[in-house]
């Protein structure tokens, strides 16, 4: 059965939040370049060579978790011609549209993860590594109430973990 991931765009992109793109795998024609050019024409951003090309690198190889350098090393050895200012300013627009989302491990550290559905991570300590914990349910079973006027938009709980002993 294929997965679907209903993605739900930001204002930024010029959509009402209330409305959902529908990215199902099984819509995909198999071309990761194609593939790619659709996800990017679906949420709404221009499929530039730079978008393409970066788009390309983060998706290609299934769900995962990146920094923006990571992405731009990554990029670097593709022979991608692009600045680290520019690898940032896509994981942003990416992030703005639903494409990804922004996982927040300290004040310095900042991953983009291609897996947008619920969930939440577990941070390897010394191997600054993002993974993820299924099951988000489970963890959070008393929801805070919200202030007044407001509504909670997502939570997200990362859980560090460090090697016994140290």
């Amino acid at each position: 059965m294929a997965e679907t991931r209903t993605m739900i765009l930001s204002t930024a992109a010029g959509v009402a939040a209330a409305d959902h793109v529908d990215l199902r795998r099984d819509v995909l024609n198999g071309c990761p370049w194609h593939d790619v050019k659709s996800m990017l024409r679906d949420v709404g951003l221009r499929p530039t060579r730079q978008r393409m090309a970066l788009g390309w690198i983060l998706f290609a190889k299934g769900d995962r978790h990146l920094t923006a350098e990571m992405l731009y090393e990554e990029a670097t050895k593709a022979k991608v011609p692009v600045s680290l200012a520019t690898v940032y300013n896509t994981l942003h627009q990416f992030t703005d549209v639903g494409l990804l989302r922004q996982v927040a491990v300290d004040g310095s550290k900042t991953y983009f993860d291609t897996n947008t559905t619920a969930h939440h991570h577990f941070f390897v300590e010394g191997d600054n590594a993002l993974v993820d914990i299924p099951g988000a349910e489970e963890i959070v079973s008393n929801m805070p109430v919200a202030p007044a006027g407001y509504e909670i938009a997502r939570i997200d709980v990362v859980v560090r973990l460090r090697k016994k002993g140290k």
